[in-house]
């Protein structure tokens, strides 16, 4: 036996007695390596994409892995618009779509699935995947394509969808499902593809079922022109608006009534009242301090709600007056800076509907904020047309603060309140300072509120200038 045979020999028993005591090693999978990022990608279809002169109501698309449709009732959009929306199923690589309606002749079709169509394993999303047919001769390639914005607002609402109409009469909206729609994306943008040449009025709705303007308060949008599709058609912008604002309902909270049984329970019947104070101290750019009372005043004599100096001497040229809900009083008066001030209101100043007073007379001890405290602002406006009677519109916590009509190039204010502002354009066709919306009926579009993409940021105590452009 040969020493090389006998060392080889003695190596292999190593190894089996070391596998013996050891016991048998767990197989491991290999470490991960980079995630799938990919998309599925559609490998094979029948009839293939883009197929001319078809005929069948059955459609194989087959990717390159395992997928899945998601919500395909909600996301899949096809066109023509069919009366009954196809039947949809999945199951491995393959996707399968049973049209119900019958085909039209010499007719484009797009089936656009948005992003419902995704891989198995790590969900990637193949995007807007979208396939066509025709069962015609060619296939159309027109496109008409444009923006959304929120008259109002100068936003863009996401979920609102085109739509075109091959039925020109005005009653179509009203009446009919479109003929065709599509989405917008994130920033409000749209297009349609593979679109027949023709002529077609375009409308912007909610994308709910009926896909009809039955309702003023929808968000709605309409062109003042026939949209004419051919391979020149120039993009549109659309200025959603509501005609009519949707009345909200507020439930107030059940009044729990006091057991009269109860001896622990006691009633709280006084009249009381808040300030509308900051800090103690009165803005200067406020015209009123207002009086908020927790219920309805029957009786109010102004008379007996006195402003004062610190000397308890009455101040001339202010005014008292109580609002159209009874719940407030509004002592105004044009504020000077850094002065103390006394408020004295009689007991019996004001009465609620139960004929409960005031509990005393009330002296109230306020001061006005210092200059110091503001900031000033000066705006310059470039390239601002001011035919178009433009407005500038303050805003925080997407409230309208303030509104300052723009008659010239250059906008100061001695005193601003700080804070940070974002900044929209009104142009405010009828003058009358607020925005209005539109009526498809009397085809008057709504007026335009323009976003201006730069904060303000007012500082105290400082002189803030910004230059604007629009």
């Amino acid at each position: 036996m040969s020493k090389l045979f006998r060392y080889v020999s003695v190596l292999l028993l190593i190894i089996y007695l070391m596998h013996i005591q050891t016991g048998c090693a767990n197989i491991i999978s290999p470490g991960g390596g980079p995630r799938d990022t990919i998309p599925p990608r559609l490998f094979t279809a029948f009839p293939k994409d883009s197929a001319k002169n078809v005929t069948l109501n059955k459609i194989t698309l087959t990717f390159d892995e395992f997928v899945e449709v998601k919500d395909a009732q909600t996301n899949l959009i096809v066109s023509p618009v069919p009366k009954n929306m196809p039947l949809v199923d999945y199951k491995f690589r393959n996707v399968t779509i049973k049209l119900k309606d019958s085909l039209e002749p010499n007719t484009t079709y797009s089936l656009d699935f948005g992003n419902s169509i995704k891989d198995v394993n790590e969900g990637n999303v193949a995007k807007n995947f979208t396939y066509v047919f025709s069962t015609g001769k060619t296939v159309d390639q027109n496109t008409f394509s444009g923006k959304v914005f929120l008259a109002e607002t100068g936003k863009v609402d996401s979920t609102l969808i085109v739509l075109l109409h091959r039925n020109l009469n005005d009653t179509a909206i009203y009446k009919n499902r479109p003929r065709y729609y599509t989405r917008l994306d994130g920033k409000g943008n749209f297009k349609f593809r593979n679109l027949p040449e023709g002529t077609f009025s375009a409308f912007v709705l909610p994308n709910e079922y009926n896909k009809k303007y039955d309702d003023s308060t929808k968000l709605f949008a309409f062109t003042d022109s026939l949209v004419i599709i051919n391979k020149n058609t120039k993009p549109v912008t659309f200025y959603a608006y509501e005609e009519a604002k949707r009345k909200i309902e507020i439930k107030s909270a059940p009044v729990e009534k006091p057991n009269p049984n109860s001896k622990t329970q006691k009633v709280d019947n006084r009249l009381r009242f808040g300030l509308s104070l900051d800090g103690g101290l009165q803005d200067l750019l406020t015209p009123g301090i207002d009086l908020l009372f927790t219920r309805k005043l029957k009786l109010f004599d102004s008379s007996k709600i006195i402003l004062t100096d610190t000397n308890y001497k009455a101040l001339k040229n202010y005014t008292v007056k109580l609002d159209t809900t009874k719940t407030k009083v509004s002592i105004n008066y044009n504020w000077k800076a850094d002065t103390q001030l006394r408020l004295i209101i009689l007991k019996d100043a004001v009465t609620d509907t139960t004929g409960v007073m005031l509990l005393k007379t009330d002296t109230l001890r306020f001061g006005t904020k210092k200059e110091s405290e503001y900031g000033s602002l000066k705006i310059r406006f470039t390239n601002a047309d001011l035919s178009k009677n433009p407005v500038l519109l303050f805003i925080q916590a997407d409230k309208i603060v303030e509104s300052i009509p723009i008659t010239q190039n250059e906008l100061y204010r001695k005193l601003y309140k700080p804070g940070e502002y974002d900044l929209r354009v009104l142009f405010d066709a009828n003058k009358n300072g607020k925005w209005d919306a539109g009526n498809y009926k009397k085809r008057k579009q709504p007026e335009v509120v323009q976003l201006i993409n730069k904060k303000l940021t007012v500082k105290p105590d400082w002189d803030n200038e910004i230059e604007l452009s629009f």
